[in-house]
């Protein structure tokens, strides 16, 4: 399997950013990890060994991004609109520095974004805002609202998914969605199926479609569960 590593100096960002890629070609996928989580770790965790098949075929390529949640949503030691701020420069790394660097190596039209835990929301906000990018978006035990990292503070709506979606009425924005595939993947004891359910519903009730899947047995809130529903999806 294709392995690389890169790094460099974010001027979005104004520090060095690290970043994984695995796989050689195919659908290309960004990939954020759990909350304050780093580059590395689907690898460490197991999640890219188990669709180790699909990567070395030449079906899926995985670009594993850092996360700065300590800089943002996580840093109470600044007030919350700075951590909102800095989540903002955090997706114009992501926009004007890795979606390049996607799309110089891998021509394939579509991407996706994939997400567990908090990172699903990174996941899902990112192919909200940007529907004309991402043509898809699969969030494994996915959290969606921030809104209780930042005490009260609101000038932050159109960073909040279940906050911002059921008022879009904006064409552009609707006809995308509605042509681009979501997938809620959760377990009936992870602690955000509830946010699943939520957000599954605001899709309905705006006539997107989207898929909920809510896995039985013992599935929980944990990497075992998310590299079998990995499997599944990919």
């Amino acid at each position: 399997m294709k392995r690389e590593y890169h790094k460099w100096f974010s001027p979005s960002l104004g520090r060095d950013m690290e970043l994984l890629v695995f796989g050689h070609s195919g659908v290309p996928a960004l990939v954020f990890p759990t909350s304050q989580g780093r580059f590395y770790e689907f690898e460490d965790r197991g999640m890219v060994n188990a669709v180790a098949g699909e990567l070395e075929h030449g079906h899926l390529q995985l670009f594993c991004v850092d996360s700065i949640d300590s800089e943002s949503w996580y840093n109470r030691a600044v007030p919350p609109r700075w951590r909102i701020a800095r989540h903002m420069q955090y997706e114009q790394y992501l926009m004007h520095e890795v979606i390049p660097l996607i799309r110089q190596g891998n021509h394939t039209q579509n991407l996706g974004a994939i997400g567990t835990s908090f990172g699903g929301y990174h996941a899902l906000n990112i192919a909200l805002r940007h529907p004309d990018i991402f043509s898809g978006m699969l969030s494994m035990g996915g959290a969606f609202d921030p809104s209780n990292f930042i005490s009260g503070y609101y000038d932050c709506y159109f960073s909040i998914p279940p906050h911002y979606l059921p008022n879009i009425s904006d064409h552009w924005y609707l006809d995308r969605y509605r042509h681009n595939t979501y997938v809620f993947a959760t377990g009936v004891h992870d602690q955000c199926w509830n946010d699943n359910e939520r957000m599954a519903q605001i899709f309905r009730n705006k006539g997107i479609p989207c898929r909920l899947d809510v896995w039985g047995g013992d599935t929980g809130h944990d990497w075992p569960w998310w590299q079998r529903m990995l499997q599944a999806y990919l």
